[in-house]
């Protein structure tokens, strides 16, 4: 799992055309493939955070392109990266215990 080492930012286009501004959270690792866990902007007040999950991809031979986030299709593979997040969570709440 990787914290960002500075604060991160994208734009997700929803289906219907809406732009949603995005905090990256975490990028986490599920067998071998980069997930990238994100709150959407306007949530600093509520009680209970909405965290979205996609699939981080990037280009092998051009380091320095732009990352591509895909949806997550299959049930069982978004299953897996909320898995791994509540673990990222737990650990969290571990060190700041310490």
């Amino acid at each position: 799992m990787q914290q960002p080492d500075e604060e991160m930012s994208v734009d997700i286009e929803l289906e219907d055309g809406t732009n949603v501004h995005c905090e990256v959270l975490t990028v986490l690792e599920v067998n071998g493939q980069d997930y990238v866990a994100l709150v959407p902007d306007g949530q600093d007040d509520a009680e209970e955070v909405d965290v979205w999950f996609y699939e981080l991809i990037e280009d092998p031979e051009d380091e320095n392109a732009e990352p591509e986030l895909r949806y997550i299709e299959s049930d069982d593979v978004y299953e897996a990266v909320a898995d791994k997040f509540d673990e990222y969570l737990d650990e969290l709440e571990y060190d700041e215990a310490e």
